[in-house]
């Protein structure tokens, strides 16, 4: 754990920083340079202590000392100028590893201002070089303040969801160990911290943890990354740190390198013109997510297993490059999928994510696919991402590791059950699509025990019992106050709406194209929410109203199905979840009525429909009239304070 100490002290040198150099990245940049720099001369007086010789600060070198650097007689200037000359000639210094060369190679100072400097240096000077947990810990706190995109788009990982994924893979002490895409090294510094702690009983020997050093590697395409990753893991006790400036997706020249364990959360923004890969992908793709999973299942060994995070696009984008590359996932390695809430990566994108979990062997020993769905991770989804008391990482974890040993799911309590289901692979193929959104294969267990019949819309528009259509027109400047036509645009339907539309509010003096019929289904066609953000649906008991672009109608005019019942049926989570698993799209998502034609839902009597949306109605006058209640007491809880001041 970081002491509050340390944590104070990087947070200092920070804010000192922050008017010259307000980019959170290059503050990373300046601090560890620093610290480097104070280290190396740590470690020099360290060996003068025990009667050695100072090897950093040696023979020309001697002048930058950092002693000599914050020696009281020298002005402001004079210091500047010194520590600008020391960190521009460093990476020539033949008396430093090559570690150090590298990561004071293109050091510079971004402002001119002598007293800036002289706080920061006296800040640095505070912190002393051991080999140990805190320091390690100091530079991961530094590490979490780079919460913004990378030009190649990288995204910070949290680290509860590194150390989920390191868990699950379990990687050994003997093992060969990847991260393709390694940033600041997260991913490796959680394995090597978790094979240390697997092996407490029989803690490893100094020749197996050096091996085990030996044996992590990271690639990166960013100097600035394999900077931080190099100083990071040195940090944790990494004398050689194998992280290497490296292209992983257009580069040959470590193509034949295979991997015992490949962990990773590769870029998911792909440059502007697409990539150009070199020829040995088996896929052909210029999208950096596809190149990535692919290398990754190439260059495990024959028993290798991987953790990777990869978009939602992975999982059902059309595009014939991410249909084979899930036929290929399907049929080499691939056992399970694990669904992550949209907003793990707030506040630096809300892109939603899966993890893919790969085990040469398992999937050799089963015909099936285990799908985990986390809906909570023990931190709110909002953009400060607050601790909370939801997790459902720890259930995951035991869901997975009692999977991998039985290869069934005949254990499952019901509690696991909730988050977790098994789906054959010949049903997976069957859809053509290789479709890996577990709730798509979920829905006829859902209705299990239902007497009711399971139908698919397109089955009830091939019998003319419903039709589709879609809006037209109606922008928000369209909307007037006083307007003669009543309107619906399909932003009103996230935001003024409940399942049942009571009272349409908005107007327009424009003539609609599309006009509404008793027992229209609305539900949107576009969303910049996450999928379950676009699953919503409207029940519109009116004619006449002119519904507006990007929102899909399903015309039922209450005839075999109850526009009302429809409407509340997919606001229930079962139909919910199938709706969002249809969802395409990375930063904006789609539904067309193609979509929703293959939605599959119980569909009883007329009558029985009616009765079902009365019982709902009256639950919910019930809940509109409580909430009354409660409005009314708050109000006169407060005018009781305001009664006693005024008095």
């Amino acid at each position: 754990m970081l002491d509050q100490t340390t944590k104070r002290k990087l947070d200092s040198a920070r804010q000192i920083l922050v008017g010259k150099v307000p980019d959170p990245k290059a503050q990373v940049e300046q601090i560890t340079t620093a610290l480097v720099y104070k280290f190396m001369d740590d470690m020099d007086k360290e060996s003068e202590e025990l009667g050695g010789e100072a090897k950093f600060f040696a023979n020309g070198f001697s002048q930058y000392a950092w002693t000599k650097l914050l020696d009281n007689k020298l002005s402001g200037q004079e210091r500047l100028d010194l520590y600008v000359q020391a960190i521009m000639n460093m990476s020539k210094n033949p008396h430093i590893p090559q570690l150090f060369r590298d990561i004071f190679k293109g050091a510079f100072l971004p402002y001119n201002d002598p007293r800036t400097l002289s706080l920061f240096l006296k800040e640095i000077n505070e912190f002393n070089y051991e080999h140990s947990e805190n320091l390690g810990n100091a530079f991961e706190y530094l590490l979490s303040i780079l919460g913004s995109q990378g030009d190649a788009g990288q995204f910070r990982t949290p680290r509860h969801i590194i150390d989920f994924i390191v868990e699950v893979v379990d990687p050994k002490k003997n093992e060969t160990i990847l991260d393709p895409a390694c940033g600041t090294a997260g991913f490796l510094i959680s394995a090597y911290k978790h094979i240390l702690k697997t092996n407490k009983e029989k803690p490893l020997t100094p020749d197996e943890k050096l091996k085990l050093m030996n044996n992590l590697a990271g690639y990166d395409i960013s100097p600035d990354m394999v900077k931080l990753a190099l100083v990071n893991m040195y940090l944790h006790g990494f004398p050689e740190p194998k992280i290497h400036e490296y292209d992983s997706l257009t580069s040959e020249k470590r193509w034949d390198e295979t991997f015992d364990v490949i962990l990773a959360n590769p870029p998911f923004m792909t440059p502007k013109g697409g990539i150009v890969p070199h020829k040995k992908f088996s896929i052909q793709a210029n999208r950096a997510e596809v190149l990535f999973v692919d290398y990754i299942v190439e260059h495990l060994t024959i028993k290798g297993r991987a953790g990777i995070i990869v978009p939602e696009g992975i999982i059902f984008q059309s595009n014939n490059a991410y249909t084979q590359l899930r036929k290929k996932l399907v049929e080499d390695g691939l056992f399970a999928v694990v669904s992550l809430p949209a907003g793990v990566f707030n506040p630096y994108a809300g892109v939603k994510t899966s993890i893919l979990l790969f085990d040469n062997e398992i999937s050799k020993k089963t015909k099936n696919f285990l799908f985990v769905k986390i809906q909570n991770d023990g931190f709110d989804l909002g953009a400060q991402r607050r601790k909370h008391d939801k997790n459902d990482l720890p259930l995951a974890l035991e869901i997975i590791k009692k999977y991998k040993s039985s290869l069934s799911d005949e254990n499952f309590s019901e509690d696991k059950k909730q988050i977790a289901h098994i789906v054959a692979k010949e049903k997976i193929i069957a859809m053509g699509d290789y479709n890996l959104s577990g709730d798509r294969y979920k829905e006829v267990a859902t209705y299990a025990n239902q007497k009711w019949p399971i139908v698919e819309l397109e089955e009830l528009e091939k019998q003319k019992k419903i039709t589709f259509l879609r809006g037209q027109g109606i922008s928000k400047k369209d909307i007037v106050e006083n307007g003669k036509n009543k309107c619906i645009h399909y932003g009103e339907i996230y935001t003024i709406y409940q399942p049942v539309i009571e009272n349409v509010i908005s107007k327009t003096n424009i003539e609609g194209k599309i006009l509404s019929k008793k027992g229209d289904v609305l539900i949107p066609s576009t969303t910049t929410a996450d999928a379950m953000g676009i699953a919503v649906a409207r029940a519109l008991n009116e004619d006449g109203v002119i519904i507006g672009g990007d929102i899909n109608i399903i015309r039922t005019e209450n005839k075999y199905i109850l526009g009302v019942y429809l409407a509340y049926l997919i606001s229930n989570s079962s139909v919910k979840n199938q709706l969002a698993t249809f969802a395409k799209g990375i930063n904006i998502l789609h539904l067309s009525n193609s979509d929703l034609r293959k939605l599959k839902i119980p569909l009883p009597p007329i009558e029985v429909q009616k009765e079902i949306v009365e019982q709902i109605e009256v639950k919910q006058n019930a809940i509109d009239h409580a909430k009354e209640i409660i409005k009314s007491l708050e109000r006169e809880r407060d005018d009781i304070l305001v009664r006693h001041l005024e008095n």
